[in-house]
């Protein structure tokens, strides 16, 4: 079936290209259930790093001679990027472009919004059962996702509201950080490199929660901060991804630090790269602290057009193609 989806811009309803979907059905389909040693070996780290070293270091990416003609496929705009197009001459450089974010991903002025944290295709949801976001345990198992072992963050986040960003292999790949507020815990939860295409998903494989990603738990109840409570940023490996690097930049690109807990972030900032190919962001929000934006709300029940995720799930879940540093959501009381 298509994967259809809302650009958010021009109200368009496009039709995804799903990458490598036949491999991706034979592999959650075939595989998974026929042999658990198999699947777990392939969607392994070192497959995963394999995998992403052929297509974009190594035997597979020296055959991509036309890397112009590739640049035009993927609608990559070269005035957006600091590079010039003829520098971008591997798949790596592709994928981890950098872009003049100051100039063409422009942020409101707002202090109380939150901003995507990507390119990315998104939706929302809730833990709530008395929310019409209600879609608990679809995308990811909430006590997995957090760490099972985290009490405190799993109490803190609670019956709260959530936000899914996948970023497909075309987009740009740092992601910003999308509230401004005080860095309180920052670990990683060792996992698998599932893929995240729509079709793996609604396979019940739970890639969110399952796979390998990092926590960054920001507290922006304080001074200078977004007001919006605790929120928690995951950001979530998929199948060829190498690594996340965290590397946050206040002042576009320079001087990139790590980031850690004590850490005071602004939204908006660069801070990590997926390192290379798509991947997932999830927000997770606390209880009554965010009123999401009324067009993405809405644009999950837009009538008439097809998801995989709809298909798979059994109720309206259309995604938004978003931008980064774009209002997505603001404080419930603003």
């Amino acid at each position: 079936m298509q994967h259809q989806y809302i650009e958010r811009d021009t109200r368009q309803i496009n039709t995804e290209q799903l990458y490598g979907n036949e491999a991706i059905e034979f592999l959650y389909s075939g595989i998974k259930e026929q042999s658990t040693w198999l699947f777990r070996k392939l969607t392994s780290a070192r497959t995963s790093r394999l995998l992403s070293y052929m297509n974009y270091d190594g035997i597979l990416s020296h055959r991509m001679k036309a890397h112009m003609g590739l640049q035009t496929e993927l609608n990559i705009i070269q005035d957006e990027c600091l590079e010039p197009p003829e520098n971008m001459d591997s798949l790596r450089k592709i994928f981890e472009r950098k872009i003049r974010y100051w100039e063409c991903r422009p942020m409101p002025n707002d202090p109380q919004t939150i901003l995507s944290p990507a390119d990315s295709r998104m939706l929302l949801g809730s833990f709530s059962e008395n929310s019409s976001l209600f879609i608990k345990g679809k995308f990811f198992d909430y006590e997995e996702m957090l760490g099972h072992n985290k009490e405190t963050w799993l109490k803190a986040f609670d019956n709260g509201d959530f936000a899914l960003f996948r970023l497909t292999p075309e987009k740009y790949h740092y992601c910003h950080t999308p509230v401004t507020g005080k860095i309180i815990d920052f670990y990683q939860i060792p996992g698998l490199y599932n893929a995240c295409n729509p079709n793996a998903v609604v396979s019940l494989v739970t890639p969110y929660s399952k796979n390998k990603r990092v926590v960054t738990i920001i507290n922006t109840d304080v001074e200078g901060g977004t007001n919006v409570g605790l929120v928690a940023m995951i950001e979530v490996v998929a199948l060829m991804i190498g690594d996340i690097v965290q590397c946050y930049s206040e002042c576009k690109y320079d001087n990139p630090i790590s980031v850690g807990t004590g850490m005071f972030v602004k939204k908006g900032s660069p801070k990590s790269l997926f390192r290379p190919g798509s991947s997932t962001v999830v927000l997770i929000f606390q209880k009554n602290r965010v009123r999401f934006a009324d067009d993405i709300a809405a644009n999950m029940f837009y009538p008439g057009v097809e998801s995989v995720f709809s298909h798979g799930f059994g109720k309206p879940l259309i995604e938004t193609d978003v931008k980064v540093r774009s209002f997505i959501a603001s404080s419930f009381n603003h």
